[in-house]
């Protein structure tokens, strides 16, 4: 059987020119893939980041790689060799990528992540089952990069968008016993739309970072970051109280039975869209790619502008946590009672995380939520069907990731031209759902069936609770979805 080779041509086709460079090219690739120190689909990847920005692999200690990048950046010197642009040329074949609850999921989410598969620095990535159509990486897709590289719509236009549940030593009856007195904490102590801002906070500590000051993007989006603290967004995001059904022994300080729990879904607002466009534009600038994947364009973490946006990147994460705990925090002093457990996760990120072979990389999980061994998380599923408190497997297919919800069925305005308003009322009526806000294009007949997303991801996560939503606050229907 002939042994697996990385040719000339694929090596040619990264954008190296140089006969000597492809000579030195062909000698280290095929010897690290003869020794099994790396798979064929990481050593491309490797080299055309390394053609991008070869400074970082050449000072890599001992590197596998700084060898060859000390030969590029000799060469440049000498004028013998150009950046070229073909490096940025997407792969001729869609490398292979493992498929959760594949029957649940479009084919332009498919297509999509096989886009995304065929960048360049791509190195490894996974579809999770709620995925569906998105901006750039569809929703619900995971994909791992070259360490020095991030890609800013793999991340999302709502950076570290997140899940937050406060649970209650509280029977979960008091949510129809005290129906009333929690309905109006939603509408004292939350603030929906856009435009939304808060007039009083709780806690705004998180200002006091000097990340503040770092950029002047930064700086002059830290007043609309400190009015709209303690506001959710439009679309998809909520503040809701449900009932948190506990099995024996899941949760650790809780004893089984069933609680009042408070459930919010927000990101970071104006703050992380507005860093995300403007981050967004400078890679589309710097980065070209075919008009299929212009918005897979990435950003070298070695360039000021790639550590500008890492930095904001990392404040927003900061800053929508805060955002939660703003919320959930005045409820609970109003109420007069702090929770007994709180547990949060968030998507729209960028992690620099280590494969299962042990190659360091940075994952974008677009829609889709961490689930390292061990790792907890919650998966929501629609207005009116349950959500889960989930733990972990560390599943290395997946790239430790999970589903970050149930997905969306059908787009909003499908939504608005196949569903009729009294059935959807009529589900609400049968699940004893109370609805603040929202519109049909938020029906839980829009989202995939969560169950059926669940069961497609067993070797993924361990489920530790469910959540039941029975009082729910969204923006009002006249908002401009932004989820």
């Amino acid at each position: 059987m002939e042994k697996e080779k990385v040719s000339n041509s694929e090596i040619s086709a990264l954008g190296v020119i140089d006969i000597e460079l492809l000579v030195e090219f062909s000698r280290v690739a095929n010897g690290l893939l003869k020794h099994g120190v790396m798979s064929k689909h990481i050593i491309l990847s490797n080299l055309a980041s390394l053609l991008n920005n070869p400074v970082p692999y050449a000072q890599e200690l001992h590197g596998k790689f700084s060898n060859l990048a000390d030969k590029v950046i000799q060469l440049q010197n000498q004028g013998r060799i150009v950046k070229d642009d073909r490096n940025t040329l997407l792969r001729d074949n869609v490398p292979e990528y493992p498929v959760f609850g594949k029957e649940h999921i479009e084919s332009g989410a498919l297509d999509q992540m096989n886009t995304a598969m065929k960048l360049p620095v791509s190195v490894a990535g996974a579809l999770m089952p709620d995925a569906h159509h998105g901006y750039g990486l569809p929703i619900g897709g995971v994909l791992a990069t070259t360490v020095n590289t991030i890609i800013p719509f793999a991340v999302g236009v709502d950076i570290a968008c997140r899940m937050c549940l406060s649970v209650f030593d509280l029977p979960a009856e008091t949510v129809d016993t005290s129906k009333d007195k929690l309905r109006k904490l939603l509408i004292d102590h939350t603030v929906f739309g856009m435009g939304g801002v808060t007039k009083k906070h709780y806690d705004t500590s998180l200002f006091d970072r000097p990340e503040w000051n770092a950029t002047s993007v930064i700086r002059s989006l830290k007043n609309k970051a400190y009015t709209q603290l303690g506001t959710s967004g439009t679309g998809n995001h909520f503040v809701e109280w449900g009932e948190l059904n506990v099995a024996p022994g899941a949760l650790d300080g809780l004893s089984a039975g069933k609680y009042l729990a408070l459930l919010s879904h927000s990101g970071s607002r104006g703050f992380g869209g507005s860093i995300a466009n403007h981050y967004s534009a400078i890679a589309m600038k710097k980065t070209h790619l075919p008009k299929e994947a212009r918005h897979l364009a990435w950003l070298d973490m070695s360039t000021e502008e790639g550590q500008e946006y890492w930095i904001a990147m990392n404040l927003a994460g900061d800053y929508a946590s805060a955002n939660h705990h703003e919320i959930h925090n005045k409820i609970a002093k109003a109420m007069e009672l702090q929770p007994v457990l709180r547990i949060e996760n968030h998507h729209n990120f960028a992690w620099k995380e280590t494969l299962a072979d042990g190659t360091e990389v940075m994952v974008h999980r677009k829609g889709a939520t961490p689930a390292g061994k061990g790792v907890l998380g919650i998966i929501p599923g629609s207005m009116s069907t349950p959500g889960f408190v989930v733990k972990g497997k560390g599943e290395a297919r997946s790239i430790n990731s999970a589903s970050h919800g149930a997905g969306r069925l059908m787009s909003r305005s499908a939504a608005f031209k196949t569903l009729q308003r009294d059935l959807v009322e009529a589900e609400l009526l049968n699940k004893k759902i109370t609805l603040l806000g929202s519109d049909l294009d938020e029906a839980p007949m829009v989202y995939k069936n969560i169950h059926d997303v669940m069961a497609a991801q067993t070797d993924l996560v361990e489920i530790l609770a469910e959540f039941q939503p029975r009082i729910v606050k969204m923006a009002a229907p006249k908002e401009k979805p932004e989820d």
